[in-house]
This record gives structure tokens, C-alpha cells and sequence, in this order.
């Protein structure tokens, strides 16, 4: 089923290579992480639908604001991806926990599942790169946002190795 999440996705942002080789990254990365850290399959499941869909608000956002500020985006996002997951077929409470992820996943604080915190640690590999991030940024990422061993580990060899 995610398989025609990201064609869909792509179809999306159709024209716009950035964005649709962003969102490939961080579900890249999400699947990893959650699969280190031995998510069940629903969890799981629904940690790489919303790492698909994470940043969809930005076109909404563009739109509405001219930015694509993570407020703005966690605004607009969960109702483009609600749509977006009721014409794939997605189960309510899927969608309902996709939407609420999509709606934070700039939101570092009252983190309340695995899924969220690897979607957030995934986001952040991607960003400190795609950012040009300082080796201080990164280790500011490092002890403020990441948990997991498995991101931690990840993030250790992508930039402090």
C-alpha cells in the first residue's frame, strides 16, 4: 500500500526533485530506525506513511503564507494527507495517527510514541544534511533531540565519524 503512497506522493510534486527525493530519504530512514528498534507492524506501518507524507503541507503552506515555516506546514499538512490516505484506502485509525504525526512532526516537545521521535529523528538526519549543518548543530541535534541508539548511531557516523 505505501508503494502507491509514494507514487501518489510523487505524482504530488510532480516537477519538484527536492522535495520527492527528501521524502524518499526520511522514509528511508524512518523504516530503518523503526525496524532497529523492533517497532510492531502497526507502529511500524504507520511510522513509514507518515514519513511519506510528513512535509506534505509545504505546497498548502507555499500557497497560503509564502513559506514553508514547519508551523505552517504542520497546520496545513493533515488535511492534504487525510484526503490524500481516504482515496488510498487507508484505515481510520491510520490515518487518524498519520495526520496527528504529520500535524507535529516539527514539534519537539510531548514527544508520546516511538513512531513520532523516529519520524522526528529521521527528519532531522535529512535536514542536518540537506542544511549544511555545523558539527555544533549536529551535536545539538544529538543531545536535544535524538533518543533512540539506532538514530543516535546514525547520525554518529553520518557526521561525527
Amino acid at each position: 500500500m505505501n508503494n502507491q503512497l509514494i507514487m501518489e506522493m510523487t505524482r504530488y510534486y510532480s516537477g519538484d526533485p527536492k522535495h520527492i527525493q527528501h521524502f524518499m530519504k526520511v522514509y528511508a530512514y524512518a523504516r530503518m530506525i523503526g525496524e532497529m528498534e523492533g517497532l510492531d507492524r502497526k507502529t511500524q506501518h504507520m511510522l513509514e506513511t507518515a514519513a511519506i507524507v510528513h512535509d506534505i503541507g509545504i505546497k498548502e503552506s507555499m500557497k497560503k503564507y509564502g513559506d514553508s515555516a514547519g508551523h505552517h506546514q504542520e497546520q496545513e499538512g493533515p488535511a492534504v494527507a487525510e484526503n490524500m490516505l481516504e482515496r488510498l484506502g487507508y484505515e481510520g485509525d491510520i490515518i487518524k495517527r498519520v495526520c496527528y504525526l504529520v500535524g507535529h512532526h516539527h514539534t519537539y516537545q510531548g514527544i508520546d510514541g516511538l513512531d513520532y521521535q523516529i519520524l522526528v529523528e529521521a527528519d532531522f538526519l535529512v535536514n542536518l544534511y540537506e542544511n549544511g549543518s555545523s558539527k555544533d548543530e549536529v551535536l545539538a541535534a544529538m543531545d536535544g533531540v535524538f533518543v533512540t541508539e539506532s538514530g543516535k548511531d546514525i547520525l554518529r557516523n553520518m557526521f561525527l565519524a
